[in-house]
């Protein structure tokens, strides 16, 4: 080889240690070089509060916790910052609430609940931030927070709180205990959250006025609260929807908390307490939900999926199927236009609209409510599909049942246990225009005298290859003021064609 081409290799092996080396290394910021103990005893807040400080002021970079237990107040995120959390590192939360920051003043605290109105009482939080993440194999842990706060309160009750933040990933950390919200995040958008476990007692993902929103491979735990959670508030101070979101592979449940990540899964008592840990949509629902995507999700010891508008937003454009659900506490699918009208004035009444549900199998479901899909009178449930459906209830409930009236609760908070227990052990569908349902089998465990299907109030429906076990003397299909139904390939019946009813049981 040329003495001049060795010289220019050496040149450039030279090169790449003395400035590329380098260059790593002033994008890396290991906390204990800034005086982090990781003893779980001192305080180590300010040391990693000033590693992404200084990372920022370089135009970005890593903050490495190694292994260890790092206590810390507020956490303050930066744009172009990664907190990487080690296998073996815990950030634990405070106990001492004087560490964290104080709610600031809120937009407005008028619409939504205390906790969607404050950001910065949270564990690690950012705002109108650019390009963050929260990656590791570690675990973060909300020891000092609480689950709940009103006006007036100032205790941290969030793990992650960001707002108004763009090109976020959260990936491969573990939350447990999270507070109020185990991560929160508002108007945030190009959000990717993937392989987190998270085990806590209150909701574990609020998604709130986000768009293009990716959750994968979760599994989230908490039996007090939903688990995973879109909602749309009017937080930012506007309407503002939640949108172009995929949530799938994930699991959710309701086990005893602490159960997830000790590997025990203990069921939680329903005497004491209904488990809740679903998958949600609605209850903050000022701005809407448009192109939602959910598929291929585990339900277990828990409450069903729920699709919710009540605040005056559309709802439309979703598509979920591949889901298994096991021991579920009410019921398993819930569709629900309500009035409850928390928002301005001039707001009207929200719409639901183009829904496919399919490929769906639950077992052992709570007896009392059955699926519930119910508009509002003059405010249809529109273009909805369900297929592929396999329902094993409890069952258990008397023929008195049956003649249960169902008040509207257009006013309350959406909840299928407002109606306590419904006339109906499969499905409820009222105020519904455009159903088509097929390749649906509904059954229950223990003797129900209630019949299978009631359709009140619902104009224009395809019902094919429906199959359903019912007691002798019972109707399979209560039809109450309806129009244009096509009733055909089903169990103990002949095919059909209703023009128009007032009542007719079949």
């Amino acid at each position: 080889m040329p003495s001049f081409y060795k010289a220019f290799l050496l040149t450039s092996v030279l090169f790449y240690f003395t400035n590329v080396k380098s260059q790593t290394q002033i994008n890396y910021y290991n906390v204990k070089d800034y005086g982090a103990k990781g003893d779980g005893i001192n305080m180590d807040g300010s040391a990693i509060n000033k590693a992404i400080s200084d990372a920022a002021k370089a135009g970005g970079g890593t903050i490495y916790l190694p292994a260890g237990n790092y206590l810390s107040g507020s956490i303050h995120l930066k744009s172009n910052i990664c907190l990487y959390i080690d296998q073996g590192a815990t950030l634990i939360a405070s106990s001492d609430s004087t560490l964290f920051d104080k709610p600031e003043k809120s937009i407005n605290d008028i619409y939504q609940d205390y906790g969607h109105s404050h950001f910065h009482n949270s564990f690690i939080w950012g705002e109108d931030l650019h390009d963050i993440s929260i990656i590791g194999a570690g675990k973060i842990w909300g020891k000092g927070l609480v689950r709940n706060g009103n006006k007036g309160d100032e205790n941290p009750n969030k793990s992650i709180s960001l707002l108004r933040c763009r090109n976020v990933i959260i990936r491969d950390v573990t939350i447990f205990h999270g507070g109020w919200f185990a991560i929160l995040a508002t108007g945030v958008d190009n959000l990717t959250i993937d392989n987190l476990k998270v085990d806590t007692d209150r909701d574990g993902f609020d998604i709130d006025c986000c768009k293009n929103v990716k959750v994968s491979n979760c599994t989230v735990n908490s039996p007090r609260d939903d688990g995973i959670c879109l909602k749309s508030s009017f937080a930012l101070g506007y309407a503002r929807s939640t949108e172009n979101v995929t949530i799938t592979n994930c699991q959710v449940s309701g086990y005893v908390e602490g159960t997830l990540l000790d590997g025990t899964f203990q069921k939680t008592d329903p005497k004491n307490h209904e488990p809740t840990g679903r998958i949600k949509f609605g209850t903050e629902s000022n701005g809407g939900f448009k192109n939602i995507t959910i598929t291929n999700c585990v339900f277990d010891d828990c409450r069903g999926l729920a699709l919710e508008t009540v605040d005056g937003a559309l709802l439309e454009d979703v598509t979920i199927s591949n889901i298994t659900m096991r021991d579920i506490g009410n019921a398993p699918v819930f569709i629900r236009i309500g009035a409850r009208m928390r928002g301005p004035d001039s707001i009207p009444i929200g719409e639901c609209r183009r829904i496919i549900i399919s490929n769906i199998v639950a077992y052992n479901v709570d007896d009392k409510q059955g699926a519930i899909i119910s508009g509002l009178p003059g405010h249809y449930i529109q273009d909805l599909q369900l297929s592929n459906i396999r329902i094993y209830y409890k069952g258990g409930e008397s023929k008195d049942a049956a003649n249960i009236t169902v008040p509207e609760h257009e006013k309350d908070y959406p909840e299928p246990d407002s109606w306590k227990t419904m006339p109906s052990y499969g499905f409820y569908i009222r105020h519904v225009k455009n159903l088509k349902m097929h390749d649906v089998q509904v059954s229950y465990l223990k003797d129900d005298y209630r019949p299978p299907f009631i359709l009140d109030d619902v104009k224009g429906g395809i019902l094919y290859d429906i199959q359903a076990e019912k007691n002798s003397g019972t109707s399979s299909f209560v039809l109450k003021n309806v129009e244009d139904i096509h009733i055909s390939q089903t169990n103990g019946t002949k095919d059909t064609y209703i023009n128009k009813a007032v009542r007719k049981d079949l």
